[in-house]
């Protein structure tokens, strides 16, 4: 979250940028309430301060009457704070983090401008199918039984696409632990404070979280919930940082609101396996471990053999989280593009500069001397199934129908080819 003391200070500029990004905030609300509290609060300090120092005299009755009022008025205003103190809280979650000058500002979350292009779409000399088709054929994919087990949106991979997950994984992380991120595996499970701390909504209608009933537990949609915070209420010395991991686990996600965006077979789905980066910078470090990020990224994809674009998320396309975030969007064959024909890119990662705004909520700190600053903290997708089994399935498909394996997974897989 954003700094109270900065909001209160540049309440303009907070509000511009969170118009500019599409955040349905009540800024108004929030600063008139941080007004009242700060009010209330030393009329608290002011009547507890009192009482004591006339507790540790002998009143008079007339000044028990009045200590008893003050206690009264004091019960009251705490009762008052509290409630206030949850509602700025929930306020201040809402407010999105400041935006890099770089951004562009947009009102159209797809107008993202694109920066680099590796490759050229792939051409065939055939008509090619899509991940579905190709699996129904090669009996890959098991969505019916799915369904009958744990509703829509959820699936099985089976025969060689279940050993192909495990090999991607394998290979991405081989890729980023030489570059010094430390392997983990994470909880499936977060609290639901910690989910919002981190500047996801855990609640409401447009809600991304599955809750557990009568739980303080949600589900995890990314790991990065869980890596962000592993440090929290902590104090790093300067020397570690940066500190940088790399997490597999299992992601769930509700989907709501997503109705319109593309979604067939396994591209959208509830639950999926994904590999994530994270880090915690110092201030200064923060850039350079973005363009890091962003480069392991392109060499995963590089070395998988997909053709893919780096896109630079516009205002309104932001996360609410992030300074920048950069997407790496591969393409895909089999997704219909806007002219009604297939073949289109499709987001399969993305890395954000997070800045001091989950720090702050989390209390992650470092030590520089005497001073204690706030962390900077940095994500990133290092693969995203099942989506880069897609790209794989669409972009290495052959004319017989079966699918060749990419080069880098052969060691993993132990076969040159998916046929039937």
């Amino acid at each position: 979250m954003l700094d109270i003391k900065y909001i209160r200070e540049n309440a303009k500029a907070v509000k511009i940028n969170s118009k500019n990004r599409g955040a349905k905030i009540d800024l108004d609300r929030l600063i008139t309430l941080d007004e009242e509290l700060r009010k209330d609060k030393t009329e608290l300090q002011a009547l507890q301060a009192e009482r004591n120092k006339k507790s540790k005299s002998k009143p008079t009755e007339e000044e028990i009457t009045k200590i008893k009022k003050a206690g009264e008025r004091i019960k009251d205003l705490e009762a008052e704070i509290k409630i206030k103190e949850e509602e700025l809280l929930t306020l201040i979650h809402q407010v999105p983090n400041l935006t890099h000058p770089a951004v562009k500002v947009s009102a159209d979350e797809d107008d993202n401008p694109v920066l680099e292009t590796v490759g050229k779409p792939t051409e065939f000399d055939f008509k090619p199918k899509d991940h579905l088709q190709l699996a129904e054929a090669l009996d890959l994919i098991d969505l019916e039984r799915a369904t009958k087990v744990s509703g829509a949106k959820f699936y099985y991979l089976k025969n060689e696409l279940a050993l192909m997950e495990l090999a991607i994984i394998q290979y991405a992380l081989s890729i980023i632990i030489k570059h010094g991120y430390t392997p983990m595996t994470t909880p499936d499970l977060a609290k639901t404070e910690m989910i919002a701390n981190m500047g996801f909504n855990p609640r409401g209608e447009s809600t991304q979280v599955y809750n557990l009933m009568d739980s303080d537990l949600s589900l995890i949609g990314t790991a990065e919930i869980t890596l962000g915070g592993y440090h929290a209420d902590e104090v790093l010395d300067v020397s570690e940082l940066p500190k940088k991991y790399v997490a597999i686990s299992h992601c769930f996600r509700t989907e709501a609101g997503s109705y319109s965006k593309f979604s067939k077979g396994i591209f959208r789905v509830h639950q999926f396996t994904k590999l994530e980066m994270f880090c915690y910078t110092t201030p200064s470090q923060a850039e350079r471990i973005h363009t890091e990020m962003l480069e392991i990224e392109k060499e995963i994809f590089r070395g998988l053999g997909i053709p893919f674009r780096i896109v630079d998320h516009c205002t309104a396309d932001l996360g609410t989280p992030s300074l920048r975030t950069y997407d790496l969007e591969g393409w895909l064959p089999g997704k219909p593009n806007k002219a009604g024909k297939n073949g289109d890119w499709a987001e399969l990662t993305s890395t954000s500069n997070c800045t001091d705004y989950q720090s702050r909520s989390m209390n992650v700190k470092y030590k520089n001397g005497k001073e204690k600053e706030l962390v900077y903290t940095l994500n990133g997708t290092g693969v995203a199934l099942p989506r880069a089994i897609i790209a794989i399935m669409e972009n290495y498909q052959q004319k017989d129908g079966s699918i060749k394996i990419p080069k880098v997974l052969k060691k993993y897989m132990g076969i040159k080819k998916i046929k039937r």
